[in-house]
């Protein structure tokens, strides 16, 4: 412990569309980085006001956020909610601000978003608006009254579950299985999403259990089932980076694609940055 706590601190913006799309996405990466006692924030750009089938607007949005900070606090974080309307976001000039903003006063070494081919818009448009303010944020005229970074952050994409889209190649993958439990917890918050609106979108709300303790098994079944399939699609990649014994094992796993627009990950940094990714 005394070797990590002299270490220098690292931190990582995770910015997502929705109130939980982080934890998706990035949960067991950043249950890596606090256990290591690195900085982690979680942002999201819409407030989720419309992830619902009975219920939206402010009373859900106030829903969501509640259910993002109890989120937050399973593994000591910071999590910001936009009040955007969900399934509204739009890549304008005045959101390119304010992503620039928030990561200028983040001041993250690492910043990880939605990969740009998503299935959903809003998740889309977060990618663009965060791949666009890459650069922009060592510009000091660029929203010149909040202090511009001196060097460009590493930017990358990730995925929590196997993609959809064609175009994802991650460069790396992080072995998750030590906080596998924490990420589920972090999901478990989302009752509004993982107990209602997804079920009901599914048409599976008759097998919502009863109970708090069923519910939260439930929630984690349904999200070790969907997180299983990513450590078996980029499996040799798993291998090539932790040795054969150790990465035929991994269970768990998040995909992180390095964006070009960002600084490079060479050898060291991605040491750093990412250093429980690594055959030691």
């Amino acid at each position: 412990m005394a070797k990590r706590a002299a270490a220098r601190k690292n931190r990582l913006l995770v910015i997502g569309a929705h109130p939980d799309d982080c934890e998706a996405s990035a949960g067991g990466l950043a249950a890596l980085y606090a256990r290591d006692g690195h900085v982690v924030k979680f942002v999201s750009m819409t407030n989720g006001d419309t992830g619902h089938y009975r219920m939206g607007g402010g009373e859900l949005a106030r829903r969501r956020f509640a259910e993002a900070q109890r989120s937050a606090a399973v593994i000591g974080l910071q999590y910001e909610v936009l009040d955007n309307h969900c399934g509204e976001l739009e890549p304008t000039i005045e959101n390119r601000r304010t992503v620039i903003r928030l990561i200028r006063r983040c001041r993250p070494d690492l910043v990880l978003t939605h990969a740009p081919d998503d299935y959903h818009p809003d998740h889309r448009y977060t990618s663009v608006l965060v791949q666009d303010s890459a650069y922009q944020v060592t510009v000091p005229g660029m929203c010149p009254l909040t202090p511009h970074l001196n060097r460009n952050p590493v930017y990358g994409y990730v995925r929590g579950s196997a993609p959809r889209g064609a175009g994802f190649s991650p460069t790396l993958l992080v072995d998750i299985d030590a906080v596998i439990d924490k990420k589920l917890r972090m999901m478990c918050c989302h009752e509004s999403q993982f107990l209602e609106w997804i079920p009901y979108s599914q048409g599976r709300l008759d097998e919502v259990p009863k109970g708090k303790a069923a519910q939260r098994r439930w929630i984690a079944d349904m999200w070790s089932a969907w997180l299983r399939p990513l450590a078996d699609k980029y499996r040799e990649l798993l291998v090539s980076q932790y040795g054969r014994s150790r990465g035929q094992r991994v269970k768990f796993a998040e995909a992180v694609a390095i964006s070009p627009f960002g600084s490079p990950l060479d050898e060291h940094t991605s040491r750093r940055l990412f250093p429980f990714a690594h055959n030691r």
